[in-house]
């Protein structure tokens, strides 16, 4: 798979294509393991919604329909339904109290830790393969990626815990 993709796309860094695989090998294996992974009973934007809302507590709807690159109606929706579920609060911000901030109930915090939780097995069973040189050395490259992509003003996620 390596020479086909390296054959297609010339990179800068060789450790390009090997990132992509590991991207199908993860989407391969969510799909898999579909029971395990899944963020139900939330939709994965639902789900993207409460990570950023986690990283930035008291966020407003603009700001979060910019973080998300969302139409402020899909975003009010989105808010709407995970109030409705009890993930999610809305209150006055004290400054300006016509400006609404968002902020995750305890349950809406408890549903997250369980999803991290139930991923952080399954990383953890594949990774027990690994030497721990290895694991170092993916733990370093992986944060090294996350802060390089954080700095070039493109959000892939919660870079400590999601």
């Amino acid at each position: 798979m390596r020479e086909a993709l390296t054959s297609l796309h010339q990179h800068t860094s060789p450790a390009v294509p090997e990132i992509g695989q590991v991207l199908e090998l993860l989407e391969i294996a969510w799909e898999h393991r579909r029971d395990t992974l899944s963020t139900a009973p939330l939709s994965p934007a639902q789900t993207r919604v409460m990570y950023i809302i986690e990283r930035e507590p008291g966020v407003n709807l603009s700001t979060l329909g910019r973080r998300l690159s969302a139409a402020a109606p899909s975003i009010t929706r989105l808010c709407d339904r995970l109030q409705a579920a009890g993930f999610v609060r809305r209150t006055p911000r004290p400054e300006d109290r016509r400006e609404m901030q968002l902020e995750l109930t305890d349950v809406g915090i408890a549903h997250l830790h369980a999803i991290r939780n139930r991923r952080e097995e399954v990383l953890h069973q594949a990774m027990s393969r690994m030497t721990p040189d290895a694991q170092n050395a993916l733990a370093t490259g992986l944060i090294a990626l996350c802060d390089a992509v954080s700095t070039s003003g493109q959000d892939i996620g919660h870079r400590a815990s999601a």
